[in-house]
């Protein structure tokens, strides 16, 4: 059976951030799903809550599985939330899982610091537009930089979003997680800080370093993070054609 993909884009972005993927899966006959979460590109308009999260996510997943095995993507806060559904007591049908540019603890100083820098940019004119796209210009390439915010940046549910990831529980989740699972950060990513933690809460998981890339790994680096989609779709059809057989 063909290996289903579903992608969960990270905060403010949207599911037109993963276009490379979608182009390179599509083109390898890999179905790709990206969804929008709540009050992001398509659902601006509605309220960001981990239960609309959840529920988005599972839908897509739920629909793939009825095709084929599914691969489970998620970068930044789509990989937090995606950690926290794919550990459930009670596992969604989901045979793969990256967690990219995801491996710290949404709490604490960390995460007010992390707010308050977000409400700062917020608040320069033209909410911070003018620097944001100075440095995506300076660090994207040309296939990724215009998809990255072609959706809109959801700026009014940056700082709800962020408050409600306090609540997940992601280090029970880690240790609940039995499929094959890598963590995909850019060298210079700042969610790092809990790298160790993750890999020792999930030892059977892959760490990936990509080298000279921050925290928009997907974006900077497409055809590498492309490369490792094709790893982790391989395993995944190895490991049903080994059931199979």
């Amino acid at each position: 059976m063909t290996v289903q993909v579903v992608l969960v884009h990270g905060i403010r972005t949207s599911a037109t951030m993963w276009r490379a993927q979608v182009q390179h899966l599509t083109e390898r006959g890999n179905p790709a799903t990206a969804v929008d979460l709540p009050g992001h590109g398509t659902r601006m308009a509605e309220e960001f809550t981990l239960a609309g999260a959840f529920a988005t996510i599972d839908g897509a997943v739920r629909a793939a599985a009825e095709r084929g095995p599914v691969l489970l993507v998620g970068h930044s806060m789509g990989g937090l939330v995606s950690i926290a559904y794919t550990g459930q007591e009670d596992p969604p049908p989901i045979a793969g899982f990256i967690a990219a540019s995801c491996t710290a603890i949404p709490r604490g100083a960390s995460l007010a610091t992390y707010r308050l820098l977000a409400r700062s940019v917020d608040a320069l004119p033209g909410r911070g537009m003018w620097l944001a796209d100075r440095m995506l210009d300076r660090t994207l390439p040309p296939e990724t930089r215009e998809d990255f915010g072609a959706g809109g940046y959801a700026f009014d549910t940056q700082d709800v979003a962020l408050r409600s990831l306090s609540v997940l529980d992601l280090l029970a989740a880690l240790q609940r997680i039995d499929v094959p699972l890598w963590f995909i950060n850019g060298q210079y990513d700042q969610l790092r800080v809990n790298e160790r933690l993750f890999t020792r809460l999930a030892p059977d998981a892959e760490l990936i370093i990509v080298p000279r890339t921050t925290h928009l790994v997907t974006a900077m680096r497409p055809r590498v993070f492309n490369a490792l989609l094709d790893l982790a779709i391989a395993t995944i059809a190895a490991g049903v054609s080994g059931a199979d057989g």
